[in-house]
This record gives structure tokens, sequence and C-alpha cells, in this order.
């Protein structure tokens, strides 16, 4: 098994994200991103000898005082009072695992030739990133324009032997582990300040992060809400394929066809029905998480799109002898697919919540919230109030950010997307689903006993047993906080296969 990835201009996309994080693959650049790097890079210093006019950026100031001229003996000086001045970061940490792929993602951008950095600054990059040097970055800061300046200058502040590191679960000074690695701060050079400090990087990594989330728990969510399915007694005519075939979306003919193979041989499913019908949360599985399988699959192709561009400021193009000021770095795709995520990931958790509220209710022959002996033992009820309670802050989360928008810098940067913001609330979205479909699998599971000595489908005895290792059934009260720890816990720690996600 090949151990490197090789940053080239093959298309990234999750599933490889995946691996390299995975299977911790050190990173190197190809032949071909070490050319493009050092075209750009000379292109640009021969520009700048060559041309005395202003160029954004590289030898102006930044925002609003574009209009001010650098002499060229200060340009250094320039980029480097940029990083440290945009260095505002506030908050909590950004996660580790988020940081890492902060690196990579500004890595593969700089590889593409567009932005004008010196080798020496991307191998640097690199260097970080295979050591596990990972930068102290904050996640408020960002407005989701002109790149994520605040959290990218604290990624970028190692560098120049500025800023903290996490190196072995500890917050160390900078300026300490280039020393004891032997490696000199970089002297930034002409625009690569702004070519750091301007991209999408922190607002993409999020959102790769969330969306491989995602693959995994809309599938989790369709195999928990196969155990409701049978632990309810639900009919299984709702899944025929005439039905979803008569309004075919991708997402719901997909989930339709999932339950069906889920519960295959089921016992349970095939054994005659009293209820001539079953509640939404039941019946209409296939439709709510079929919509939002296909806002996923819509949120993926954006970021799959971003992760392979170029989102810095200005952009070079050799060939054809431009540098041009744009605004590729707005984040204005990201937040609304972000928005649109945090969305379709609350419905999950919604109808999750609803299933596991009908699952204690007393109804289809199980007991008053799934216990022997209610009353003595109160069982399910207080699990329920605390999906109850996830989900209405999901609600709350899901209030799209990219309707916002405030000036800034003098009003120069006069509309922004704030997608940093609908990034750190739909990871909290999808981390709270999680906790509410645990619940539900912890209901769901106990539910099931009932329907003994019935059995369920090979596929979910053998899911249901591999839980009960980790969750043993629940005869009278107990401490149900530790269950549902243990229960997100086995959610966190199972691996589903690329196949099946993408």
């Amino acid at each position: 098994m090949q151990n490197t990835h090789y940053i080239s201009g093959e298309i990234l996309d999750l599933p490889v994200l995946r691996e390299i994080l995975e299977q911790g693959k050190s990173l190197e650049l190809s032949e071909e991103a070490i050319l493009n790097i050092r075209k750009s890079h000379e292109y640009l210093h021969n520009r700048i000898k060559e041309d005395k006019g202003p160029i954004y950026g590289i030898n102006t100031g930044f925002g609003s005082l574009c209009n001010v001229k650098i002499s060229p003996e200060n340009l250094t000086k320039l980029q480097e009072n940029l990083v440290m001045s945009h260095a505002c970061g506030t908050g909590e940490f950004v996660p580790k695992q988020i940081v890492r792929l902060m690196l990579l993602l500004k890595i593969q951008s700089l590889s593409y030739g567009c932005s004008g950095v010196q080798l020496e600054t991307v191998q640097r990059l690199i260097d970080f990133y295979n050591n596990d040097i990972l930068p102290v970055v904050y996640n408020q800061g960002s407005l989701g324009a002109s790149g994520d300046l605040a959290p990218l200058a604290h990624l970028s502040l190692p560098l120049i032997g500025k800023g903290e590191v996490f190196v072995d679960g500890k917050i160390v000074e900078a300026a300490k582990v280039l020393k004891k690695h032997g490696w000199e701060p970089i002297t930034l050079q002409a625009k690569e300040g702004l070519a750091l400090l301007n991209g999408t990087q922190f607002m993409s990594a999020y959102g790769a992060y969330i969306l491989l989330k995602a693959h995994k728990y809309s599938y989790l969510a369709d195999v928990i809400g196969a155990i409701s399915i049978e632990a309810f007694d639900c009919n299984m005519s709702p899944y025929d394929p005439l039905v979803h075939l008569a309004r075919p979306h991708r997402g719901q003919v997909k989930t339709a066809e999932r339950i069906i193979e889920l519960l295959e041989g089921s016992e349970i499913g095939l054994s005659e029905k009293n209820n001539v019908q079953d509640p939404y949360s039941f019946r209409c599985i296939p439709q709510v998480h079929g919509a939002s399988k296909d806002t996923i699959v819509f949120v993926h192709k954006t970021f799959k799109t971003e992760i392979n561009s170029v989102t810095d400021n200005p952009n070079i193009f050799v060939a054809e002898d431009k540098i041009i000021s744009g605004g590729n770095f707005h984040g204005q795709p990201l937040a609304l697919g972000l928005d649109y995520l945090a969305i379709a990931l609350s419905e999950l958790a919604n109808i999750s919540e609803r299933r596991t509220y009908q699952l204690v209710s007393g109804l289809r022959g199980l007991p008053d919230f799934l216990v022997n002996n209610p009353g003595l033992n109160s069982g399910f009820m207080i699990p329920q109030y605390t999906a109850a309670s996830i989900v209405s802050q999901n609600k709350q989360l899901s209030t799209p950010a990219s309707v916002d928008s405030i000036v800034s810098s003098n009003g120069q940067e006069d509309h922004v997307s704030m997608g940093a913001n609908a990034a750190t609330k739909c990871l909290r979205v999808v981390e709270n689903l999680e906790t509410v479909l645990a619940i539900e699998l912890l209901n769901a599971s106990q539910a099931l006993e009932f329907r003994r000595p019935k059995k369920s489908s090979a596929f979910i005895e053998s899911f249901v047993s591999a839980f009960r290792k980790v969750v043993p059934l629940i005869e009278e009260d107990r401490l149900l906080a530790d269950d549902i720890h243990a229960s997100v816990a086995f959610l966190k720690n199972m691996s589903v296969d690329d196949e099946v996600l993408f």
C-alpha cells in the first residue's frame, strides 16, 4: 500500500481525503506541481522587475488600502505584517483533523501555479503536515470573503516562526518547533502572505469534514430507521419500488431500495400486520431521508469543485501573461451549501427523534417507555427528552448564515458570505445528529427485544448483536447517560465502506 499522496493536478474528492486521513498518508509534491509553483513564482518576480505599476497586494496595501503604493524594499515586510495583523482569531480551537484538512487544501490550491509563492513555502506546509505539527487556529474571525483571513493567518504564522502549534497533544511556540527541526523561518516574498491568507480553506476544510460525516450518518440513519421499522412492527408496503418509481427522486428511490435490502428475509417484516398505516416518521423514511441524501450529493459537488480550485487573489496566469485581481476567495457557494446541508442534517435528526417518541409511547404492543414494570422504572422516558432538546437546538442552528452580510474594510469589502459561521454551526448540527441517532438506536434495539421470538433480517440481527456488546439490554433503571455515550461511541467508531457512502 502506497503511504504517500502526491499533490498534483488530479481531482481531489472526498474518498481520497478520507483515505489520506484514515491511513495517515504523508504528502509530497508531484513533479508537475513543483514545475507549476516555480513557473508562477519566477513569472511574478520578473513581472515586478519589469512593471513598476501597482499590482494589488503585491506592491500595494490591502483592502481599502489598495491604492497605497509600497516600495520594493518593503515587499517582504508588507507580507509579514499582513500575516501578523490578520491573526485575530478568537473562540474555540479548530479541531485538529480540520486543521490537517486546512493544510492539505491550502497546499493543493497553491500547487496549481496561479499564486506566485516560493516552492519553499509550500514545502514547509507539507513538512508541518507530515510531522503532525498543527498550527493553533481559532474558529471565530472569518467573514467568509476576502478568504478566511483570520483563520488562515493563524495557519500561516508558524511559517515565519510566529504563533503556536499543537505537537504531541501540547501547545508549543512555533519558533521552538522550527528550531528543534533545524528549520529557518520562511522569509515571505511578494504576494506570499496574500496567497496564504486569501482562500476558502477554513470553510472548505469544515465542509469536507462535515460531508464525510454526513455521508456516513445518512447511511446509518437508514440502518437505524430500519431497526425502528422492525421494532414498531411496521408495514413494508411503503417501501415498494412501484411507489418510488412513480416519484423518482434519486435519494428517495435509493433509500427505499436500501430499506428493502436491509430487511430482506426478516421474519418480523413478513408477519401479518394489524395496523393499516404507520406514522409518517416510519412510512415516509424514503421521502425524508431521500431528500437529505439529494442535498448531501448537491453540496458534495459544490465542495468537490472548491477543493480543486484556486481561491486566492490576485490570480497569476503565466501562459496568458496576466495578473488579475478577482474574487475567487468569496465563499458564497460554500455558505449557501453549508446552510442547505445543516437543514438537511437537521431533518435527519428531526425524523429520528419522532421515531424515538413513537417507540416509547406504549403503542403496538410495546410497554410504556420500553421497560418491564413501568412506574417503578422510568425506562427510556428521558432519552427522548434529550433527543428533543437536541433537535430543537438544531432548528436554531439551521437559521441560514448566508443571508447575512456586514460591511468591512471601510466599505471596500461590502458584501461577505458568512460562510465560516455557516461552517462552524453546521459542524454542531452533524455532531447533534450523531447523538440523536445514537439515542434512536438505543431505543430501537431495546424495543426489538419485545418482538422476540420473531427475528429481523440477518443484517439487522448482526448489527444489533454488535451493539449489544457495547450496550447490554436494559432490564431495569440504570445510569442511561453512560448508555447514550456508549451508543455515540459505537457509531463514531463504526467504519463504513466507500461504495456504501459515496
